[in-house]
């Protein structure tokens, strides 16, 4: 992944969209763009892949996610548990954190099930009876054996140790209020709602796999005075406006097209990339975990910086402008973004994090070369195809400068951020194996 954030040139306009797209899941399609790889998957989905979707579904539907708990821990817990009761059976590497040594005669499907299960059932306890529903299917697959008994028995203790070892960690506790400051720069709540900020607490929540969530801490934003802020103030000013902006047709259809949860949007696409290649269980439950705790520990490390720097939004720096000292920005009290504002600090961007995060991840195991078309509940009829990872990630990236979410700047140290926390994922945690499918 670059260090600096590609703009998109007008080429991906004319990229032929791929017929063969899925339509979105029942239970997911409210979320997450849906992705398909422009060829007959190789096989058929695995364990690991329909818990990864059933999650997803969980995470999708309106008041089964807890409000002050981001979607992105419960699904690293649960890939980190999954990937853990795998190697501690076919022990082909180094488990991300737990201490369980299982039989190689156990069921490695049979203990992915029960590890998923019991973690989700510590997550969403209000869920038991549907996510025991789908265990109960899961494990029907399974011929009733000694071997799928063994695997249930490493599955459950992985879960018990990776449970225990997160207690305490922070992210059930309360959000703190937030107080706005009142200097041009500082974030303001923004408008329409002018909702809370999102999230206050979860800087403080113990990483995964970082040493602490200012380990990769981008530096502060240029000065308001700076020819670099008015540079990207002007841009997304210009170009993420709702009304008389002048991005071009294709620039908003990017600019909708990424609204839903990035997060469940890469894994989408991971979920494509895993059946459009030939790879194992194994693979499968360690290509998710990366991903998965490499999301959790960007979205921790981007609270960090989100709350450290407090910086304003668009939207409020556009209709501010005559207070920041800069000749070169200029005031308009009525500019509205394309998209309404998330709740949160400006800076980094959540977007360019993430997709930044998932392209280093799966181009780790599959290469970067690998082309698929997605759509988005948020535009409903719509594909874009791509050739590549950091395509898909280049142009999720930059769609929140279209949207009017966020300034070239956010989305450059969102960018590196990811780059840099999914890099010490890998090469700490779970790298990849040797022969990796690239």
């Amino acid at each position: 992944m670059n260090r600096t954030l590609v703009a998109l040139a007008a080429s991906l306009t004319g990229v032929a969209a791929s017929p063969l797209a899925l339509p979105a899941s029942a239970s997911a399609a409210a979320s997450a763009p849906t992705v398909q790889a422009p060829s007959a998957p190789v096989r058929g989905d695995d364990a690991v892949i329909r818990w990864n979707s059933f999650l997803l579904g969980i995470q999708a539907t309106p008041g089964d996610q807890p409000a002050t708990l981001q979607p992105t821990y419960e699904l690293a817990l649960s890939h980190a548990a999954m990937y853990d009761a795998v190697v501690s059976i076919d022990h082909s590497a180094a488990p991300y954190l737990t201490d369980v040594h299982g039989p190689r005669s156990a069921s490695e499907v049979a203990a992915v099930d029960a590890a998923a299960h019991d973690t989700l059932t510590a997550l969403y306890p209000a869920l038991a009876p549907s996510i025991d529903r789908q265990y109960a299917g899961e494990l029907a697959q399974i011929s009733d054996s000694r071997h799928e008994r063994q695997g249930i028995e490493v599955g459950q203790a992985v879960a018990r140790e990776l449970l225990a070892a997160r207690a305490g960690d922070g992210s059930t506790a309360t959000p703190p209020p937030f107080t706005p400051g009142n200097q041009p720069g500082d974030y303001q709540l923004t408008p329409p709602s002018f909702g809370a900020p999102a999230f206050t607490h979860w800087r403080f929540v113990r990483p995964f796999a970082l040493n602490d969530a200012a380990q990769f801490r981008p530096p502060p934003p240029p000065a308001l005075t700076s020819p670099k802020y008015a540079a990207a103030f002007n841009e997304v000013k210009s170009l993420g406006a709702a009304q008389g902006s002048t991005r071009t047709p294709d620039q908003t259809q990017i600019g909708l097209f990424w609204n839903p949860p990035i997060w469940a949007a890469w894994n989408r696409i991971a979920e494509t990339a895993a059946l459009g290649h030939a790879g194992t269980l194994s693979t499968d439950a360690r290509t998710f975990a990366a991903l998965n705790l490499s999301f959790a520990d960007s979205v921790i490390a981007f609270y960090d910086a989100k709350y450290t720097y407090a910086f304003w939004r668009p939207v409020t720096a556009i209709r501010a402008a005559d207070t920041d000292g800069n000749p070169d920005t200029v005031a308009d009290p009525n500019w509205t973004p394309l998209s309404p504002t998330a709740p949160d600090p400006s800076y980094p961007g959540a977007h360019g994090t993430i997709s930044a995060a998932a392209a280093r991840v799966l181009a780790s195991t599959y290469g970067n070369d690998f082309s698929f078309t997605a759509t988005s509940s948020a535009v409903p009829g719509v594909e874009r195809s791509f050739q590549s990872f950091t395509e898909a990630a280049d142009e999720a990236t930059v769609s929140r400068i279209y949207n009017g979410n966020h300034t070239r700047i956010d989305q450059s140290a969102g960018q590196n951020l990811g780059d840099d926390v999914a890099g010490f994922v890998l090469q700490n945690f779970l790298a990849p194996p040797r022969g990796a499918q690239h």
